[in-house]
């Protein structure tokens, strides 16, 4: 662990990041500067790249948290006499739902537990009983539990259904390899705090550009504007209509450099496979159980039953943790006691190691205490 960090953040992000990353934020820049937009360009370019092959897609950047960029796409993308599909295993499969009724648009959903993949028969049925669905919508990966939905086999059947199809990639892209073509996607969103491993600050959509620039006038927000956004990025060089968050810029493009040179996708998606699987060894050798199978789970974040502990609470746990220099996250699932613990940032196979022997400790004291 870096001794100028106070902890390791182990969650689905904000994550911890590089010094260099951090440090790229040491420069003030106005939004105007020609350098600093520069650097929003070769943001979206790069961006693209890592999701597609392929000519005819682009990047638009959005200030706010992933949600901001999620409701930007809903609310831009769907025409006035469009209906979206949302298909729902999670909390963030559900927000995409709650911004569809905010925004009235028309809406059909399909539910499924915490702990269930989604029937991609019942997918295929909703979409040849009801013509007036235009868009369809899922999380990749369902940070709820960490589970890791079937968004390429999704992809297909909406786009054998000539529906377009919006992906909430904010806690896979980056982390897990993907591309536009192979999961047959119109619009892909993320963050810049996820698995690309830069700080809170905007998110952002890859998009089909001829679909995107059919949007125009479509938005049922000012400044969630997702076509105007675009378009203004487009043809002045990288501006932002509004104040962008000009530090958080400088940090995530050095994300994406260390991104490449540590190999890309690929190698990332393989140092979170290796922490999750060393994560989950260690966790089950001090008799915890994880709360997904195996073929269920994604190497973004795992959920953990509680321990099986008649003194155990845990917010004392995750007090103690944090006092030894690791963080945690809570579980958010309805249907059992669970915590989280993120596999993703700028951590390795050791920090994960050395976590499992802290919580052990923990654990052993929390054992003997009457205390909760």
């Amino acid at each position: 662990m870096d001794a100028d960090i106070p902890y390791l953040l182990l969650t689905p992000g904000p994550l911890t990041t590089t010094s260099s990353v951090r440090n790229a934020m040491g420069v003030d820049y106005s939004t105007w500067d020609i350098d600093y937009n520069q650097r929003v360009m070769e943001i979206r370019a790069r961006l693209v790249q890592l999701a597609s092959h392929s000519p005819g897609y682009t990047a638009v950047l959005m200030q706010g948290s992933g949600t901001f960029a999620v409701e930007a796409t809903i609310g831009s993308v769907i025409p006035p006499a469009g209906k979206l599909l949302v298909i729902s295993n999670g909390a963030y499969g559900n927000r995409i739902g709650q911004i569809a009724r905010c925004l009235k648009i028309p809406l059909h959903e399909l539910s499924y537990s915490e702990t269930e993949l989604p029937d991609l028969d019942q997918i295929r049925e909703a979409l040849a009983s009801d013509d007036a669905i235009t868009h369809v919508a899922m999380v990749h990966c369902e940070t709820t539990t960490g589970m890791l939905n079937p968004a390429a086999e999704v992809g297909k059947i909406v786009a054998a259904a000539g529906k377009d199809y919006i992906l909430d990639a904010m806690s896979s892209f980056g982390g897990i390899p993907l591309s536009m073509e192979a999961f047959h996607v119109d619009y892909l969103i993320s963050s810049a705090n996820k698995c690309i491993q830069g700080v809170p600050g905007f998110g952002f959509v890859i998009a089909n550009q001829s679909k995107l620039e059919e949007t125009v006038g479509f938005a049922r927000s000012l400044s969630l504007d997702l076509f105007d956004q675009w378009n203004e990025m487009e043809h002045k060089g990288g501006k932002w209509r509004y104040t962008s968050p000009t530090h958080v810029v400088c940090a995530f493009l050095q994300a994406l450099k260390e991104l490449e040179a540590e190999g890309g996708v690929t190698q990332r998606h393989t140092r979170y496979l290796e922490n999750q699987s060393t994560l989950v060894i260690a966790m089950q050798k001090l008799g915890l159980r994880t709360l997904l199978p195996r073929e269920l789970q994604s190497p973004i974040i795992t959920s953990f039953y509680y321990p099986e502990l008649p003194a155990f609470s845990f917010h004392p746990f995750y007090d103690e943790l944090k006092k030894r220099r690791y963080v945690i996250y809570p579980g958010k699932i309805s249907q059992a006691d669970t915590f989280r613990i993120g596999n993703i940032g700028n951590v390795f196979p050791d920090d994960m190691q050395n976590l499992v022997e802290q919580i052990g400790q923990v654990l052993d004291r929390m054992a003997v205490s009457p205390e909760k």
